[in-house]
């Protein structure tokens, strides 16, 4: 049988450890490209580059057997790059992005630049999944996740995701045996409480760095974050329609409005 062609892409560059821990999934699965990001990008959401030139270049990073390439631009940069060039001519069978550094769970998918990487692809029609751990370190243990990334794949691959064609899967940062299970969930009603710390440089002039604090006032039990607070792997559905169809009756009188 034809292997299936796998996409891979993220936000924390070509270098991070993430990255390099998904391919190794991958390569099991199917076919692997890789298109990711030649310096990270973290934070970047759904950017795209318009006022310079976009570059690839070849890299050998992951071995001579898998074709890789790093990107100048953003990670929905690398998706573009990968759908309309490199593979114009192929079909893509599923894109994965990540393994991200920490977590991207509730608000966090409207910043991310593996989410919003993985949502173009799904514009394009292909099914894609992000994946994120929840540890920050750069020598963070993917192992863990390695089996679940897995599963989730080869189900993607065989049953499809369906309407917005995007999985957000989020991984806990504890021991494997802990791990009760995937549990498929909605984004969690929460947000960044944020603020700026004012400095002064050595010339005098002051700068801002954003630090702030995560608060979840959302006590649902079917979230995200409350699947990862309690130990399980939480898969949220997701989709680029921002539309809130609940509003659309309540201000439905905007129509007859009389014409200024």
């Amino acid at each position: 049988m034809k292997k299936p062609l796998i996409l891979v892409t993220n936000d924390d560059g070509i270098t991070a450890p993430g990255i390099k821990n998904l391919i190794d999934v991958a390569r099991q699965i199917g076919e692997v490209v890789v298109v990711a990001p030649d310096s990270p990008q973290s934070g970047m959401g759904h950017a795209i580059t318009i006022h310079h030139p976009l570059r690839l270049k070849e890299s050998k990073i992951f071995g001579p057997d898998i074709p890789a390439y790093e990107c100048s631009g953003t990670p929905v940069d690398c998706v573009k790059l990968a759908k309309n060039v490199l593979l114009k001519d192929r079909e893509v069978d599923l894109c994965v992005s990540g393994i991200n550094h920490g977590s991207n769970s509730s608000i966090n998918i409207i910043y991310s630049g593996t989410l919003s990487a993985a949502m173009e692809a799904s514009l394009e029609g292909i099914p894609s999944i992000g994946f994120s751990l929840l540890d920050f370190s750069y020598h963070a243990d993917f192992e863990q996740a390695k089996p679940y990334i897995k599963q989730l794949m080869e189900y993607v691959l065989d049953k499809g995701i369906g309407d917005g064609n995007l999985l957000n899967v989020n991984i806990p940062n504890i021991p494997f045996e802990e791990i009760k299970g995937m549990k498929v969930c909605r984004q969690a009603n929460a947000r960044w409480v944020e603020e700026f710390e004012e400095k002064l440089d050595p010339h005098g002039q002051k700068y801002y760095w954003l630090t702030g604090k995560f608060v979840n006032k959302d006590e649902g039990h079917d979230t995200d974050v409350w699947a990862l607070d309690n130990g399980y792997i939480s898969v949220v559905p997701s989709m680029h329609d921002l539309t809130n169809y609940k509003a659309i009756p309540m201000l439905s009188d905007i129509e007859t409005v009389p014409t200024p």
